[in-house]
C-alpha cells in the first residue's frame, strides 16, 4: 500500500465539479493550499445544467471570469413551475445566461489551476476519519488512486461530491426532507427533428424539448403520477423512446442518444452544513429537482460564501467559529430555495388538479410585485444575510445594504470611477470610507491592509454609502457593516477578518 500521510494541504475538496472547482479557486485566493480529489479520470461530457443566474454571473465578474465565458446566449424569459415569466432584474447581468455545465467546469478548472489548486483525477475517496484537537486536529482521507491506495491529511475537508455524496455517507451526516416520489426521464439525442416544446402539459403527461448547439436535442418526459424507480444506472434509450411516443406520438428511435438520465423530485437538506472539520457544499448539502438551473447556482454561491471563510480559518487568521456562519447563512438560503422548488414541482408535475393554480400564477407574475419577488428569488439577488448591527445614519434603522450584496456599479473614487467587481477581484475584503469621514475610520484600512482594500469615495446620500461614512464589504460581496463609529467598524472587521497583524 502506498501512503502519503504528510499534511499535503490545509484543505481537501472532494469533487471536481463546478462547485468544487470554484471553491478551490476561492481557497487559493485566500492563501490556503488545496487539493481537489475527483473519482473520474477525465472531466465528464455530461452537461446537466445550462443556466447561470444574475448573482452567479456577478460573482464570476468579481473574479475576472467573464471574458472566458465569452458571449453566451442570454434569455430574459424563465419560468416558475413551468409557468413562463420574465426574469429581468436590476443590474448588468439580467436574465438567464445559457452556458453548458461542461464549459463552466472547464473555465473554473483553468482558473483554479492557474491559482495553484492541485486537482487529482482518478482519486476515489473510500475512507475519512476526523482526529480532534483545537489547534492540531486534522482529517485523514483514504482514496483509491491509479497508483494504489493513498492517505492524505488536511486541516479541513469539504464535500462537493454531489447528491450521492460519499463523504456524506462516511460521516453519517443526516439529510432531512422528502425522498423522490416522482421522476422525469431526460435524454440528449442527436439526429432527431422534433418541435421545441416548453413545458407542454397534456392531460396526463409532460413533454419538454429544446434544440441545443451542435444538432443535439434535449428531451424530458414525465407521466403524471408515475413513481420514481430504484435505479442503479441511467434509463435505457428504449424506455425514453417509449415514454416519448406515448406522450407525443413522435418516434425518437432513429436518433443517437448522447446522454441519458433520470432525475427525481427529492427535496432534502443536511441538518448541518458543518460536521467538525468536514463541511458540505452544493448537491452534497442539498438534494432538489433541477428547476431553471437553481441547483447549480445555489451550489456555486455556497462556494463563494465558504471559500474566503475557510481560507481565513485554515491559514490561522481567525478562529474556527467563523465557519459556523457558513451554515447559518447558507442553510437558510438553501431552505428557501428548496421550498420554492417544492412549490414548482407541485405545479409542474401535478395533474389536471393544479391547472387552476397555474392559471392564477400566470396572471400574478405577468408584472408587478409578484414577478419582481420571484425573479429576485430565482436569480439570487434578494439574498440578505443576518450580519449584525449597522444603523443607517439618516433613517435610524438598518442600513439598506446591510447583509445584502453591494451592487456592481462604479465607486466615485477620487482618482476616477472604480468598478466594484474590480475592487473585489483579489478576493480580499473592501472598506469603503467617505472622503469626509473621521480619521479614525480611514485609519482602519491601514491597520488591516493585509486583508482589506480601502477605497475613499465621495460623500453622498444616493451612492453606495447611502449616507453612511463607511461600508465593510466581505470578499463574497455582501455588506457586513455600515455606519460611522470607528469602534463598531473595528469590531466588525475583527469578527469577519480576525485581529490585525501586529507587524503592520
Amino acid at each position: 500500500m502506498a501512503a502519503d500521510t504528510s499534511r499535503t494541504s490545509r484543505v481537501v475538496v472532494v469533487g471536481a465539479g463546478p462547485v468544487g472547482l470554484f471553491l478551490a479557486g476561492e481557497l487559493r485566493l485566500g492563501g490556503a493550499d488545496v487539493v481537489v480529489l475527483e473519482r473520474l479520470r477525465a472531466p465528464t461530457a455530461e452537461s446537466r445544467a445550462s443556466t447561470l443566474h444574475a448573482r452567479t454571473v456577478e460573482l464570476f465578474d468579481c473574479r475576472g471570469l467573464l471574458d472566458a465565458l465569452g458571449d453566451p446566449p442570454r434569455e430574459p424569459r424563465g419560468h416558475f413551475g413551468g409557468v413562463p415569466m420574465d426574469l429581468t432584474v436590476p443590474g448588468p447581468y439580467s436574465g438567464q445566461w445559457k452556458v453548458p455545465q461542461t464549459r463552466t467546469g472547464e473555465i473554473l478548472q483553468d482558473w483554479a489551476g492557474a491559482l495553484g489548486a492541485d486537482v487529482r483525477r482518478g482519486w476515489e475517496v473510500r475512507g475519512l476519519t476526523q482526529h480532534d484537537g483545537p489547534e492540531d486536529g486534522y482529517v485523514e482521507v483514504t482514496a483509491d488512486t491509479p497508483d494504489g491506495t493513498r492517505r492524505l491529511r488536511a486541516a479541513y475537508v469539504v464535500a462537493c461530491d454531489g447528491e450521492d455524496s460519499t463523504v456524506r455517507r462516511l460521516t453519517g451526516a443526516a439529510l432531512a426532507g422528502t425522498p423522490a416520489v416522482r421522476e422525469l426521464l431526460r435524454a440528449d439525442i442527436a439526429g432527431i427533428d422534433v418541435p421545441n416544446r416548453r413545458f407542454e402539459r397534456k392531460e396526463h403527461r409532460l413533454a419538454i424539448a429544446a434544440r441545443m448547439p451542435g444538432g443535439v436535442t434535449r428531451v424530458m418526459v414525465h407521466a403524471f403520477g408515475r413513481p420514481a424507480r430504484r435505479r442503479t444506472g441511467p434509463p435505457d434509450f428504449a424506455e425514453v423512446v417509449d415514454a416519448w411516443r406515448r406522450v407525443t406520438g413522435e418516434d425518437l428511435s432513429g436518433g443517437r442518444p448522447v446522454w441519458l438520465n433520470a432525475f427525481g423530485d427529492a427535496n432534502q437538506q443536511l441538518e448541518r452544513y458543518r460536521h467538525g472539520r468536514v463541511l458540505f457544499a452544493g448537491d452534497a448539502a442539498h438534494r432538489q429537482m433541477p428547476s431553471g438551473g437553481q441547483a447549480l447556482n445555489l451550489g456555486l454561491q455556497d462556494a463563494a460564501n465558504l471559500g474566503w471563510k475557510l481560507a481565513a480559518v485554515a491559514c490561522g487568521r481567525i478562529p474556527a467559529g467563523l465557519l459556523d456562519t457558513y451554515h447559518d447563512e447558507r442553510h437558510e438560503v438553501g431552505r428557501r430555495v428548496l421550498a420554492n422548488i417544492r412549490a414548482q414541482t407541485l405545479l409542474l408535475l401535478g395533474g389536471p388538479e393544479v391547472e387552476p393554480a397555474r392559471t392564477l400564477l400566470g396572471e400574478l407574475i405577468t408584472a408587478g410585485p409578484a414577478r419582481d419577488h420571484l425573479a429576485a428569488m430565482i436569480t439570487g439577488l434578494d439574498i440578505r444575510y443576518r450580519v449584525g448591527g449597522g444603523a443607517h445614519p439618516l433613517l435610524g434603522a438598518a442600513h439598506p445594504l446591510l447583509g445584502a450584496r453591494l451592487p456592481l456599479g462604479t465607486l466615485p473614487a477620487p482618482d476616477g470611477p472604480l468598478r466594484v467587481a474590480e475592487a473585489l477581484r483579489d478576493g480580499r475584503g473592501l472598506l469603503l470610507v467617505s472622503a469626509s469621514a473621521r480619521a479614525e475610520l480611514r485609519w482602519l484600512g491601514k491597520v488591516w491592509s493585509d486583508r482589506l482594500t480601502s477605497v475613499a469615495v465621495r460623500p453622498d446620500t444616493a451612492g453606495p454609502l447611502h449616507g453612511a461614512e463607511g461600508l465593510l464589504v466581505r470578499p463574497d460581496g455582501h455588506v457586513a457593516w455600515a455606519g460611522a463609529d470607528p469602534r463598531a467598524a473595528a469590531a466588525a472587521i475583527r469578527h469577519w477578518f480576525g485581529r490585525p497583524d501586529p507587524g503592520l
